[in-house]
């Protein structure tokens, strides 16, 4: 039940599903590209991204200094359903602005 609310809290911000999006539309990226692109601050993206970890939505890998977010490699079934979902509004999305120090 537990894996229920967390997912429910993470789907229930707009900005998150955006993250969510773009993650499946590029794959892997950084806080500063979210960031970037989306037009949202360094705090905000992060805490957002901590907490679709939390849920097991997205995992993290260390690349030198920067961290990398991709969706979650075992991904919740019930989670499935809400990424097709997510995938019909990738193309509303403005293009990944990459990180230019990375």
């Amino acid at each position: 039940m537990e894996e229920l609310v967390q997912l429910s809290k993470v789907f229930s911000d707009h900005n998150r599903l955006k993250i969510l999006a773009l993650i499946l539309r590029d794959k892997e990226v950084c806080v500063c590209e979210v960031c970037d692109t989306l037009q949202l601050s360094q705090p905000l993206v992060s805490r957002h991204l901590k907490q679709m970890k939390e849920a097991r939505v997205l995992e993290a890998t260390q690349s030198g200094k920067w961290v990398i977010y991709s969706l979650h490699h075992d991904a919740h079934s019930s989670l499935k359903c809400w990424i097709e979902e997510i995938k019909k509004y990738t193309s509303a999305l403005p293009s990944l602005v990459t990180c230019s120090t990375k």
